[in-house]
């Protein structure tokens, strides 16, 4: 078996952990179409090139990159994003691009001969700036210019305007999709981002299945007032409104939920702002996940009823908008099985389990065998600056990644 070279692999990560990277707080901002996010589209397709591989971007902002000639044989593909949340980490989404960079050195420096096309994804929007996982949407086929042309971010930017201070046209986001017969698999390597693998010290997850995410921002409008003379019982603050849904949350789960259902309100905005002021609006972020579409339903249901018997109590408008619904999505069975036999190839311990994250892998399942393989984050942290997978953890994960696009393109 050949192997991949983790000193080469670890020298990318930290050049593009650079871009974006705050000195402050130590974490890493290269949110969706922002300039940090297309300075790395730019700084990996110029390391591409000049390494003699076939690259380009396509008009969502995907960038890619191979060997072989994907339009007369189906392409084996792996990758995964190059975007981070706010203050991110290093790994999340780019270990998964940078990987399958190495996978790519490792064929060609080895010259191991394949009977596909092997190319790597950088995807664009992954981490749902605007809602959902546009570059792998388009990838896919299934989005539509009714949503191109509406979504926006929490704060209020559009998504073609975003793209259009980088030279992106978002009418040419529906030309980005893949015909199924252009692809035989998908893989993607990421950190798990939970703590299962690292309490239980075992080196690969072979994923089954991604949980469901659904994500609303809502809004409660009360009436802004003096903080000094409106008495309590005739107010109408929104910000109250959003505490008692806050002490909802634990309810909906227990009463709709699973041991799977995560809500979380992660992005608040009160107007006017001003410490001497009742809020008289509560913008506010609701995403809700699981492995199943119909306890969504559920779950997104209760959110709804809690959210209008709240808003009567406290006299307030309630509104909201589903930014996106992303359903649940199996992985390849079969793919599944390649992950674990590489794994024992290897001598390393590999457990399937369920991602209750996102990933591309959820759109690609939907036109392709498609497979996700995990790697231990240290104590289970994830989009935030502390992040990090021991280097012998991407080295084994990089290693199964080889051997499985080995397999599938041979």
């Amino acid at each position: 078996m050949v192997s991949i070279n983790i000193e080469r692999l670890k020298d990318s990560i930290r050049d593009l952990s650079k871009i974006g990277y705050n000195d402050e707080d130590h974490g890493v901002y290269r949110w969706g179409f922002t300039d940090a996010d297309m300075r790395a589209r730019h700084w990996l397709l110029d390391l591409v090139k000049n390494e003699g591989f076939d690259a380009h971007m396509d008009g969502a902002g995907n960038v890619f990159f191979g060997i072989g000639d994907y339009h007369k044989k189906p392409a084996v593909l792996t990758g995964s994003h190059l975007d981070t949340v706010p203050a991110g980490g290093i790994f999340d989404g780019a270990l998964g691009v940078l990987s399958g960079l190495e996978v790519l050195r490792t064929l060609k420096e080895n010259d191991v001969k394949l009977e596909h096309p092997v190319w790597v994804v950088a995807t664009a929007e992954e981490e749902g700036r605007f809602g959902g996982m546009m570059g792998s949407q388009a990838i896919t086929g299934v989005v539509n210019m009714d949503w191109l042309m509406s979504a926006h971010d929490a704060d209020n930017v559009y998504l073609k305007d975003a793209m259009a201070e980088h030279g992106l046209d978002v009418m040419n986001v529906l030309d980005a999709a893949w015909p199924a017969e252009r692809l035989k698999a998908f893989y993607e390597l990421h950190i798990e981002q939970g703590p299962v693998l690292f309490n239980e010290d075992i080196c690969i997850g072979a994923v089954e299945g991604i949980s469901g995410v659904f994500k609303w921002i809502v809004h409660l409008k009360g009436k802004a007032d003096h903080a000094g003379t409106a008495p309590m019982n005739m107010r109408s603050d929104a910000f109250m409104g959003l505490a008692d849904f806050a002490h909802e949350i634990e309810r909906i789960i227990a009463e709709d939920g699973t041991d799977k259902t995560r809500i979380t309100v992660g992005k608040v905005d009160l107007k006017p702002g001003s410490p001497h002021t009742v809020p008289g609006e509560a913008v506010f972020t609701i995403v809700g996940r699981d492995m199943s579409n119909d306890v969504m339903q559920e779950l997104a249901d209760s959110c709804r009823k809690a959210l209008s018997a709240i808003a009567r109590k406290h006299r307030l408008m309630f509104e909201y908008e589903q930014v996106s619904w992303l359903k649940p999505q199996a992985c390849s069975d079969s793919l599944t099985q390649i992950i674990e036999n590489k794994a024992k190839q290897r001598k390393l311990s590999c457990l399937k389990m369920p991602s209750g994250a996102g990933h591309d892998t959820q759109f690609l399942a939907q036109i392709t065998e498609a497979g996700l393989i995990f790697i231990p984050s240290v104590n289970g942290v994830s989009h935030a600056p502390d992040e990090w997978s021991h280097w012998h953890d991407v080295e084994a994960g990089t290693n199964v990644l080889l051997d499985c696009i080995v397999e599938s393109a041979s």
